[in-house]
C-alpha cells in the first residue's frame, strides 16, 4: 500500500510505500497526478520518502509499477529517495538510466531539504 499527498501549488508528488504494493495503488496514484500533468504539463518532483522497499504483493503489482514508471517518468522533472536503506544510493544511479528525471539521495531526516531541492529552479 501507498500513501501519497500531491502538492499542486508546487507540483510535487509525495510517496510513502507502507507495505507491499499493490496494483491498485498505481490505478489510484494515475487518477490523481495525470489531471495535474494535464493542467501543468509536467510535475516539478517525485519525493518517495521510504525507510526500506516493501516489494510488491504480486507479479502484477509489479508489472503495474514498471508501466506506471514507463508512463509518467517523461512527466516528472526531479525524482528525491528519502531513506537511510542503502538501496537510495543503488536506486540513485540505476534510475539514471531509466528515467528521464534528475535523481538525487537524501538521509531519512532531509524530507525538506529534498523538498527545496525540487522547488529550486537552480540545477544542483
Amino acid at each position: 500500500m501507498i500513501d501519497y499527498d500531491l502538492d499542486t501549488e508546487h507540483s510535487i508528488l509525495l510517496v510513502r510505500p507502507e507495505s507491499s504494493l499493490e496494483a491498485a495503488d498505481f490505478v489510484q496514484m494515475a487518477k490523481v497526478i495525470d489531471p495535474q500533468i494535464q493542467q501543468t504539463g509536467d510535475l516539478a518532483g517525485l519525493i518517495i520518502n521510504a525507510p526500506k522497499f516493501p516489494g510488491w504483493d504480486s507479479f502484477g503489482a509489479m508489472v503495474k509499477h514498471f508501466r506506471f514508471v514507463k508512463d509518467h517518468q517523461k512527466h516528472i522533472k526531479k525524482v528525491a529517495l528519502v531513506t537511510d536503506s542503502h538501496f537510495g544510493d543503488v536506486a540513485e544511479h540505476l534510475a539514471a538510466h531509466f528515467v528521464s528525471a534528475e535523481v538525487r539521495h537524501f538521509p531519512g531526516e532531509q524530507l525538506d531539504q529534498a523538498r527545496q531541492w525540487i522547488t529550486s529552479s537552480a540545477p544542483q
